[in-house]
């Protein structure tokens, strides 16, 4: 029998339970900390959380002499009252490059695996943190919380790797004429998912949606009556987004020529895009995808979230709304909308450079 639910419900099944999986190797008293956020934080955060107060219990383990002996279901919150601001310091430090420690059967065991955390990285691990002891502090549960005593780590703006016009036009001109220059077996995969790759890069391209809400969709999340997809952003808030006759093309192409045709294995038979084993795609695969047809055509290492970048920032060029801009790829604050794309106007930079004459 078909699996009647939606792709977003049997995500959530799926890492809800891995979630409880990942609770039980960490200390018990946990489990408060993970049932008092789950209104406020997405199945996706909690897991990161997860892993994320995993590598510092790890750490205080094998780098703090007040837990030599102990199992990381051994640590109580009286332990944690008794760390200072300065071995959580210690650990920022550690988080930059360490080796993961590998958990089976509550011994830890240090691999020859090595860990690095960029800006971004350490930020998140931090948060992450500050989120448990914040908690227990607020409920009275501990009396000293030491990450409110420690700076957290400055994240600098990155300038925004994206494609310009003529490079999304080579790049779309490629993946549809690429099968007039292969021959054997790559001629045949490529013929096999032409269609659908094409549908997905112009979908990213032309609605600037997420990776992970493009592999959610299912075929009853797409409207052609008026030209419309249904997404499931992050945090779970359902959205309408509508696209241009460029998209709807590329859609209907796929669903024609390759997805009508195809049937899906059990559990997958509502996924709008499909791998060729049948399945729903995954992130990882999207990713693959465009990271090698970017490559080949521009040069650059282009992911799918640039894909989103690059359609941001046409967005607003083309109509200066930032608050649109922000609608659309659904940011919760339009600081952020602000942050990446309200910068972003090259012409009145190129401008600039003949407005001060230097002789």
């Amino acid at each position: 029998m078909a699996n009647t639910k939606s792709y977003q419900e049997q995500f959530n099944t799926e890492k809800t339970l891995k979630l409880r999986e990942l609770i039980k190797t960490l200390p018990s008293f946990v489990k408060d900390y993970f049932r008092a956020i789950e209104p406020t934080k997405s199945i996706r955060t909690r897991i990161n959380y997860a892993y994320d107060i995993r590598v510092f219990f790890d750490f205080i383990l094998s780098e703090n002499p007040l837990f030599k002996n102990k199992k990381i279901t051994d640590i109580s919150l009286k332990d944690l009252e008794q760390l200072e601001p300065v071995d959580i310091e210690e650990y920022q430090e550690y988080l930059k490059v360490y080796n993961r420690v590998k958990n089976e059967e509550n011994n830890t065991t240090i691999t020859n695996e090595q860990i690095t955390n960029g800006e971004r990285g350490l930020a998140r691990k931090m948060s992450a943190l500050r989120s448990l002891y914040g908690y227990y502090y607020k409920h009275q549960m501990i009396d000293k919380n030491p990450t409110i005593q420690v700076d957290m780590p400055k994240i600098h703006d990155k300038a925004i790797i994206r494609l310009e016009a003529d490079e999304i036009a080579n790049l779309l001109d490629y993946v549809e004429n690429l099968g007039n220059t292969l021959t054997g077996q790559a001629k045949k995969f490529y013929d096999k998912t032409k269609y659908r790759d094409m549908a997905i890069l112009t979908l990213l391209l032309g609605t600037g949606i997420r990776v992970s809400e493009c592999v959610g969709l299912d075929l009853s999340d797409v409207f052609f009556t008026n030209d419309s997809i249904k997404v499931t952003r992050k945090g779970g808030n359902e959205m309408i987004l509508y696209f241009s006759s460029e998209v709807e093309d590329a859609l209907l192409s796929y669903l024609e020529e390759e997805r009508n045709i195809i049937t899906p294995l059990e559990g997958h038979e509502n996924a709008l895009f499909l791998s060729s084993q049948r399945k729903r795609m995954s992130v990882s695969s999207i990713e693959t995808m465009v990271k090698k047809y970017a490559k080949a055509v521009t040069g650059k290492k282009i992911t799918p979230h640039k894909l989103r970048s690059t359609y941001g920032t046409a967005l607003y060029k083309e109509t200066g709304d930032i608050y649109l801009v922000a609608d659309v790829l659904g940011h919760k604050d339009v600081n952020t909308t602000k942050k990446h794309y309200a910068a972003i106007d090259e012409d009145r930079r190129r401008s600039a450079a003949n407005v001060v004459k230097l002789r």
